[in-house]
């Protein structure tokens, strides 16, 4: 039934399949309201709606427009900040119910294979981050990972440089070859975003994949003012928040599209990618956007940045 249509009539219906013959639990599944909700409303003395049912529709209206815009992602903790952001007050577990009774589901993340290809000379590099991946400011940890998209001209890989603090995406590179190249290139996106033509020993940790521990990574490091930090060798949760933000972008974007060409998906991922920035709320950052954590954040606390 349609997302237009309240509660009451949505009820209503239901009576009337009723009549014909027709099972309510039945009933209430094909216009998409809860049994128990339906029978709460019969047993009423009045099929008139109360205070509370008109609430729960405006609430409703609100939370279904909320599903639409971040292409029904959100699930119903995200949800409650966001309606509180709007100026709604409603709690978590009443935006469950409303979102669960009809059928409002967000995307959750599934395992991710592995696109690391291990440097097998393991040369040595420290691990400077340790697994802790909440400095308190912009622009003194970065991470960064691989990961790929399938299109129907072969794979579309993607290199990031996350900002731990803030969580942003800062840097970004697409291309059909998965060589050390196109993590330069990131990095180079990342330190021109911060405005700067070289960082002042800024941390970068990522895996022991070869193109990171290849000379010409270690050398744009050193070119960009940029200090390497490796994970130990297949551990993943040594930089599990640039794994989450792959994860975050395969089961709200990658997964849910099919992809005819490069170009497609990279103006795809180019879109989301600003959402993601500038509008998808974090939970590590108390439920706001990662630009908008960081302008809070960034005029307390100088960027590590070299003139």
């Amino acid at each position: 039934m349609g997302q237009g249509i309240d509660v009451v009539t949505r009820y209503r219906c239901v009576d009337a399949q009723k009549a014909a013959g027709f099972a309510a639990t039945a009933a209430c599944e094909a216009v998409e309201v809860s049994t128990t909700a339906y029978y709460q409303w019969v047993a009423g003395e009045t099929h008139e709606p109360g205070d509370k049912e008109r609430a729960d529709a405006a609430l409703l209206a609100e939370i279904r427009d909320i599903h639409a815009h971040m292409d029904e992602t959100y699930g119903s903790p995200r949800m409650k900040f966001e309606l509180t952001r709007r100026g709604w007050q409603a709690n978590e577990k009443r935006v469950a119910r409303l979102m669960r009774e009809h059928g409002l589901v967000g995307y959750r993340p599934v395992k991710r294979a592995s696109t690391t290809q291990r440097d097998t000379g393991e040369p040595p590099m420290p691990d400077l981050v340790g697994r802790h991946f909440d400095p308190a400011w912009p622009g003194h940890v970065w991470c960064g990972d691989l990961t790929y998209v399938p299109t129907g001209e072969g794979w579309l890989y993607v290199a990031t440089v996350i900002d731990l603090a803030s969580r942003r995406l800062i840097g970004w590179s697409m291309s059909d070859t998965p060589d050390a190249q196109l993590m330069i290139a990131a990095l180079d996106h990342a330190v021109a975003e911060r405005g700067v033509a070289r960082m002042n020993g800024v941390i970068f940790h990522h895996d022991r994949g070869t193109q990171y521990m290849s000379a010409a990574f270690a050398q744009a490091c050193w070119r960009l003012g940029v200090t390497q930090s490796a994970s130990r060798t297949g551990s993943c949760l040594d930089n599990a928040v640039a794994e989450s933000f792959f994860a975050t972008l395969k089961v709200e974007l990658v997964n849910r599209c099919r992809y005819q060409t490069r170009r497609e998906a990279r103006t795809s991922i180019f879109r989301w990618i600003a959402r993601y920035n500038d509008r998808r709320l974090h939970s590590t950052l108390n439920y706001l956007p990662p630009t908008e954590w960081e302008q809070a954040h960034s005029c307390r606390a100088p960027v590590r940045m070299s003139t």
